[in-house]
């Protein structure tokens, strides 16, 4: 091809707006019946030689067609497949670089079908920025989604931040978009800028699987490789399926990494130290779960991470990815699972993400109606869309295998599954049937569950979902929607809101602290006291509590006895475990000096008791989600009084768990007991170790006298503002 100077390809180039610059650029002919032809755009350039990729030879000089840089040459009698490399002067300065257009496609034919078909289950492992070497030259690899832009070009410090550089490859029809750039290797910082349809320059974007971005509020992608080239945490791995099973104890710790300690000067921990302090310390106290508000990269701290961007970059704020690995394998050493809260629902309208990535709507619903949240200010995924679904399946396999987390925490499901979210009438589209149900969100739950369970091994998924759903925690293949648990909302706002009632007014609330008992068995429940309760004014769990300042961390230690004694897997917030005093701010540290303080040191100790009870007592965790697991004995409205019975699926292996919400001690309470036996004090929330009145009791022998319709009872005296759990033992004499 003989090139004028107004050719208008070689115009396109230089404008940046050619839409096939693989066409153009690069090695072209090469054959008898067309020589071999080289082109390049090297702004600023002087001169731009071809030389042997071996030796160094030179094989020819290219000339400069277009001022800007555009330069072109022919090679006669050299191959299609010669391995050149170009020499260019750019003032005094000369340098060799290797040609981005010589290099063949990134992706291969399957990995296209699988896309355009919805059905690429490790999108992460292709998408994205991907150190490779092609050809025996090393550099990344760079694909990105944009079916509806004109142009796509990765920029960086390597090109001058100039997309007219590194144009990528269309692959029809998917409209991803593609290029290897030779002599860039991790640590590059980059970003995508895009032409719209119209011709329009879009600002900037990250790199929507980028496995790692700049300390926010800078906002480029960087390339990095995720994960660990060796895992040491197999034996945990080949185990954990039963340790986030139905049948076991799950007792959880829920974290705010940046502000759960701070180091001097208020500065962050990194993920090293995190490992060194939280780990030890959380398996010290028995919990066998943390749990990790959204680490997923935000540019916004007050969102705690619920406003995600970089769904596939742990956040920088504490380090790098493989340092983040390397704490959840410091988790498993320890014995503790990792959960992640995952937010496919919703994303921020920050110009470097999602919206309007390129030019159109193209991950979220172009009706606000539907694509915008107000409650957030946020844009909804348009869950509809197959490429889209794709996309936050893979994201949550890719936590799950690259990271091996052991489960996701998905974020408010409500907002997902109900189309009228957050909105008054008017504002909302029905679904085809004139409801309020979006039926593609549930279709896209449902298949994310099926997706991360039938691929790997032992996880779990948890739903935060605030209304009566039916079905959250059941299979797919029954109708469900296919998580492994539930948050139980209801409990948690309930049983909050009788504590915090004075305890004069308690014998009025008491259906607060019993009516979860109705449907306790309805789901696979966790029992959350979550970061959520402790913000926006609602004060610390400690400052909830009426009373005087003994009364208020014996309602904490009651509260906590209760809740540990009832069916449903445990969650506390960081800070819970020791009465943190003031309302949680996700700008400091915890207050840890409180634990100078005996009260504070004794509330911790009970937490630890708690958990450690909960973990061998099979009859407070076996049979969690059965309805054979609870017996019911009494709701003594009148003295705020409930007990009830916990069993194993071994036979009379039996715990009595029963809660005095007073400040009056009962003195001679007779209390039914489902079997005979004696019955000994397991955990007394009352107790002078953790601060209590030291009002204890038993061992209680049982009486051939039935009481509250049961066989037998028992005469105890109930400590004040106090939970009491009894375990049975057989009689002996």
């Amino acid at each position: 091809m003989t090139f004028q100077p107004d050719n208008p390809d070689v115009a396109a180039i230089v404008r940046g707006d050619h839409a096939d610059p693989f066409a153009l650029l690069g090695p072209h002919g090469g054959s008898e019946a067309e020589p071999l032809s080289i082109r390049t755009f090297a702004p600023h350039a002087s001169r731009v030689e071809v030389v042997d990729a071996g030796s160094g030879a030179s094989l020819g000089v290219l000339e400069r067609i277009d001022r800007a840089g555009f330069f072109a040459g022919t090679l006669p009698g050299r191959k299609h497949d010669l391995r050149y490399r170009l020499r260019v002067t750019i003032g005094r300065s000369v340098a060799e670089i290797e040609d981005p257009y010589r290099f063949q496609t990134v992706l291969g034919e399957l990995d296209i079908y699988l896309i355009g078909e919805g059905r690429h289950l490790e999108l992460y492992r292709k998408l994205g920025a991907h150190p490779l070497t092609l050809d025996g030259v090393d550099g990344v690899g760079f694909a990105v989604w944009a079916p509806n832009a004109k142009r796509v070009s990765v920029v960086g410090s390597f090109n001058d931040w100039d997309g007219r550089r590194h144009p990528m490859r269309r692959r029809h029809p998917t409209g991803i978009w593609e290029i290897f750039i030779p002599g860039i290797a991790p640590g590059e910082l980059y970003k995508y800028e895009l032409l719209s349809a119209d011709g329009r320059l879009l600002p900037l974007k990250g790199d929507p699987y980028a496995f790692a971005c700049e300390r926010p509020p800078a906002t480029a992608s960087v390339v990095a490789i995720p994960g660990k080239a060796q895992w040491s945490d197999a034996e945990w791995l080949a185990q954990r399926g039963a340790a986030n099973g139905r049948e076991a104890a799950i007792a959880i710790y829920e974290v705010h990494l940046g502000s759960w300690r701070r180091a001097e000067g208020n500065r962050y921990l990194t993920y090293a130290e995190l490992a060194d302090q939280l780990i030890p310390y959380a398996a010290s106290l028995g919990f066998t779960h943390l749990e990790l508000l959204p680490v997923s990269e935000h540019p916004f701290d007050g969102s705690w991470g619920y406003q995600p961007i970089g769904l596939f970059a742990p956040t920088s704020r504490f380090g790098q990815p493989q340092e983040f690995a390397a704490f959840v394998e410091r988790a498993h050493a320890a014995g503790l699972g990792v959960l992640v809260d995952w937010v496919p629902g919703h994303f921020p309208s920050d110009e470097h993400g999602l919206g309007l990535f390129d030019g159109t709507h193209l991950y979220e619903h172009a009706d606000p109606r539907q694509g915008f949240q107000p409650e957030w200010n946020t844009l909804i995924y348009n869950f509809g869309r197959t490429e889209v679904a794709n996309f936050l399946i893979s994201n949550a396999l890719f936590w799950l295998d690259v990271y091996h987390v052991d489960g996701l925490r998905v974020d408010a499901v409500a907002s997902m599954l109900y189309l009228d979210y957050g909105r008054k009438p008017g504002e909302w589209v029905p679904n085809a049937e004139g409801g309020r149900e979006n039926v593609a969100a549930v279709a896209f739950l449902q298949r994310m569950n099926e997706a991360v369970y039938g691929n790997v091994p032992g996880i779990t998924t948890v739903a935060e979902e605030s209304t009566a759903w039916p079905g959250v925690s059941k299979p797919v293949y029954l109708g469900g929607l296919g998580f492994g648990y539930k948050w139980n909302m209801g409990w948690m706002h309930d049983t909050l809101a009788f504590v915090s009632v004075d305890p004069l007014y308690r014998a009025h609330h008491q259906n607060q602290l019993t009516f979860s008992f109705t449907y306790a068995y309805s789901e696979n429940f966790v029992l959350p006291l979550s970061h959520d309760e402790v913000v926006h004014e609602k004060g610390s769990l400690l400052g909830k509590m009426p009373g005087d300042r003994w009364q208020r961390f014996a309602n904490v230690r009651a509260l906590f006895g209760f809740m540990y004694a009832q069916p449903g897997k445990k969650l506390m917030f960081m800070g819970d475990e020791f009465g943190q005093d003031r309302e949680w701010n996700h700008d400091r540290s915890l207050d840890w000096h409180l634990l100078e303080d005996e009260s504070h040191r004794a509330l911790q100790q009970l937490v630890g008791d708690l958990n450690r009870a909960y973990r061998s007592e099979a009859a407070l965790h076996e049979l969690d989600a059965e309805q054979a697991g609870t017996e019911w004995i009494v709701s003594d409205r009148e003295r705020s009084v409930v007990a009830f019975a916990r069993r194993a699926s071994a036979p009379h292996d039996l715990i009595v768990a029963v809660a005095n919400f007073t400040p009056v001690v009962r003195h001679d309470y007779r209390l039914g007991v489902p079997e005979p036996g004696d019955y000994v004090e397991l955990i007394n929330t009352d107790a002078a170790a953790y601060g209590g009145s030291a009002v204890v009791g038993g061992p209680y022998r049982s009486e051939n006298d039935p009481c509250h319709d049961k066989p037998q009872s028992i005469r105890l005296t109930l400590p004040p503002l106090a939970t009491v759990l009894l375990r049975r033992s057989a009689r002996t004499n």
